[in-house]
């Protein structure tokens, strides 16, 4: 293997989840390069595992990809990928690098399935999503795709109670005026927040559930192409009554003043679980499949909690591209680059008997 082959780079590897996923490389004998816009922090991380860093923002690729010169690999964990991952994919798409992302964006999704074939020109994957939810729900999806071929509708769904990164929480926060997203005939449509509910068995008994704008609207079709999808996580009488109300003045949530002083807010009181809380809660991820003449079919697993998901399956998935599926090229979802048994070879992930 040449230099290149060998080389490969977490861009905001001191984040809160970038961080995870250094550790468990560094566990594994891996040794990334290090990228950031923190001198500082970039520096003072790399230091500590001894391993080499880059120092930039990444709107200096867009003037300068030799930023990422000599690199094979780049996964980007530097959210809200909604400002990092279009010049990222184009950077490593001019570098010929493969990339991947921790995102749950269904923009940044629908824009790297749109640089498809130019992936494909350059002979590099691009697979956003490499961690939770989009792995688990990807696999289920696949399985329940294979269990009913003729399948029409698709409702994804997850059970966690593994709190927010401050980067989840700036994505969130940014997501809300743009309201809901489902699926229907194929194409992506937007619905009022909180739009539909239903009573649902995530794994843990029944619980009352809403729709949200996740990730699988987009990934669950070009994975499956089941037109009509949904996805639906548990939530109290009071938050569905409460999203419900923010339909009423949801322009005004994406309102520069209104975003700066929420995300503000993020900053000074979100910081993620810690370790002793990531070990003990563990996610139910559901789906079900109907097709034309009613029939119905679910499918369950058990996940590790998200963020052990996201670490863990971002690290499988970089080390196959270096590996074994080092020739893939194009657009993926996790599971149709690594199949739908991905999910299994993560820790923690038990299957529904």
């Amino acid at each position: 293997m040449n230099d290149k082959q060998q080389s490969w780079m977490i861009y905001g590897a001191t984040g809160y989840s970038g961080k995870l996923i250094v550790e468990r490389a560094v566990k594994a004998g891996l040794a990334p390069v290090l990228a950031g816009r923190s001198e500082q922090k970039v520096k003072a991380l790399a230091e500590q595992h001894g391993l080499d860093y880059r120092v930039f923002d990444i709107h200096a690729l867009a003037k300068s990809d030799a930023l990422i010169s000599n690199i094979a690999l780049v996964l980007n964990c530097a959210g809200p990928f909604s400002q990092t991952a279009e010049v990222m994919m184009q950077a490593c798409l001019k570098q010929q690098a493969h990339y991947l992302d921790i995102t749950g964006e269904i923009a940044v999704f629908e824009m790297a399935a749109s640089l498809n074939q130019a992936a494909k020109e350059r002979g590099v994957v691009l697979c956003p999503g490499v961690g939770f939810d989009v792995i688990p729900t990807d696999c289920v999806a696949a399985r329940l795709k294979a269990m009913m071929p003729d399948a029409t509708h698709l409702a994804l769904g997850f059970d966690s109670r593994s709190g927010f990164s401050p980067g989840t929480a700036k994505t969130s926060v940014e997501a809300l005026p743009q309201g809901g997203k489902v699926r229907k005939g194929g194409q992506i449509v937007t619905v009022p927040l909180a739009a539909k509910t239903r009573k649902i068995d995530f794994g843990a008994g029944e619980k009352l559930a809403m729709t949200i704008p996740w990730g699988d609207v987009s990934t669950a079709y070009h994975n499956t192409g089941i037109p009509n999808i949904e996805v639906y996580i548990p939530a109290s009488p009071g938050m569905v009554k409460q999203l419900k109300r923010m339909n009423w003045f949801k322009p005004l949530l994406g309102l520069g003043l209104v975003q700066n002083f929420l995300k503000k807010r993020v900053d000074k009181k979100v910081r993620g679980p810690d370790q002793a809380t990531r070990e003990k809660l563990t996610t139910h991820v559901w789906g079900e499949v109907t097709n034309a003449a009613g029939e119905r079919q679910t499918y369950r697993i058990q996940v590790a909690n998200g963020y052990e998901v996201t670490a863990d399956g971002s690290l499988l998935v970089a080390q196959a591209l270096m590996g074994k599926h080092a020739g893939a090229s194009g657009y993926h979802t996790p599971s149709t680059l690594m199949g739908a048994g991905l999910v299994e070879q993560l820790p923690g992930t038990v299957l529904s008997p």
